[in-house]
């Protein structure tokens, strides 16, 4: 198979999940002149209301899988957590450029951790898990508190637990039950990072403007770009995402998480093998934006420039801002509003975001605070701080 073909507009891109990243992936492709499939169980997805094709099946339906493969020119995902036999099949029998080696590592954080340690990057010290025993034969060595994740799954802070003393540890049993976990020594951050870059098939590769992260109820509220580090974290931080690239021989997106300690160490969290939530203000903020890169790669064609054309705050809209954000939209004179299509706003689902675009991040920064729509998560800011 050639892995170098150049998927023209007016071709198809099958892309694997209907989620708010396949829609934006499809309306940067659709912009290009590219026709979309999605395979999604949902039949009202968010992608699948902007798709020119639906396959209707669950993500392990190997049926659905060769429907889509046989009607795309090239295919790609949205998400991690794709079957195995689905994804074996995939890659030997469709054109699948980002291939699946980084996607099976991104899948398992046992293998995710020795793999980036092998790049050369660094993570928080940590050990393997497969029972309670282990937990206290070396939370001695990592100390409290630690953080308990379990190898597969989880997302949003989902299959997690914070061990802060050793009462907490009989309460892993349940994150047990789903197999091995990887238990961290707990990173005493000042910031969240990430480094969003993207590869092509001949070796070149793209970065974009590094992405502040705050965290709320370990969901991202929001990205400030650019962040607000040092030169020398900056580069420490461009470096790592780079090796990592080079290492996994990167085609396609991925997206680099890290932590950033007071004395500019920089340690990697987790890896994304495709579009990322706080990569979203490049839609608007750079003269390429994550999502056209992404097609862009996959379709052999060549990158675009990431520069940023002017600093951005993100803020991610949540069930419960939905109806807030729609009484003042219309008031929002230079907010760049998305909705991801999704008809029940959910609490802590997310609905869509919205992209400030300011000369100084601050200056968006305080616009979202005095809007009161997300009052719930500054107020919870200010407490963490306390």
């Amino acid at each position: 198979m050639n892995l170098s073909k150049i998927i023209l507009p007016g071709q198809t891109i099958g892309i694997i999940g209907g989620g708010q990243l396949g829609r934006m992936m499809s309306l940067s492709a659709k912009a290009m002149g590219y026709r979309i499939a999605v395979l999604d169980p949902d039949g009202d997805s968010p992608c699948g209301q902007v798709a020119d094709y639906k396959i209707i099946g669950a993500y392990g339906d190997l049926d659905a899988i060769k429907e889509l493969a046989k009607i795309s020119d090239v295919l790609t995902y949205e998400f991690e957590n794709i079957d195995a036999q689905a994804l074996d099949w995939l890659t030997q029998k469709a054109f699948v450029p980002q291939g699946k080696r980084l996607l099976e590592v991104s899948q398992n954080r046992i293998k995710e951790k020795a793999e980036i340690e092998k790049a050369g990057a660094k993570v928080a010290p940590y050990k393997v898990i497969t029972n309670i025993q282990d937990i206290y034969d070396n939370m001695r060595e990592l100390g409290f508190p630690a953080v308990l994740k379990t190898a597969r799954g989880g997302y949003d802070g989902k299959g997690q637990l914070v061990i802060k003393k050793e009462e907490d540890i009989s309460l892993a049993t349940e994150l047990l039950h789903y197999g091995p976990c990887v238990l961290e020594k707990w990173v005493s951050f000042k910031q969240e990072i990430s480094v969003i870059l993207t590869g092509t098939q001949d070796g070149e590769v793209a970065v974009f403007p590094i992405s502040e992260n705050i965290h709320v109820d370990n969901i991202l509220h929001q990205t400030i770009v650019p962040a607000r580090i040092s030169i020398h974290a900056e580069e420490t931080a461009i470096r790592y995402a780079k090796q990592l690239a080079d290492y996994f021989q990167l085609v396609g997106t991925l997206a680099v998480e890290m932590f950033l300690t007071e004395d500019d160490e920089v340690y990697i969290n987790e890896l994304a093998p495709r579009p990322h939530n706080s990569g979203h203000y490049s839609i608007e903020a750079c003269e390429t934006s994550q999502f056209e890169q992404h097609i862009r790669a996959i379709c052999h064609l060549p990158l675009g420039s990431t520069r940023l054309l002017k600093p951005a705050v993100m803020v991610n809209i949540l069930g419960e801002h939905q109806s807030k954000i729609l009484e003042k939209e219309a008031l929002m004179k230079d907010w760049k509003v998305h909705f991801y299509g999704k008809t029940i706003p959910k609490q802590k689902r997310k609905m869509g975001h919205v992209t400030i675009l300011c000369d100084l991040p601050e200056i968006a920064i305080e616009e979202a605070e005095k809007s009161r729509i997300w009052k719930d998560k500054v107020e919870k800011m200010l407490e963490a701080k306390k």
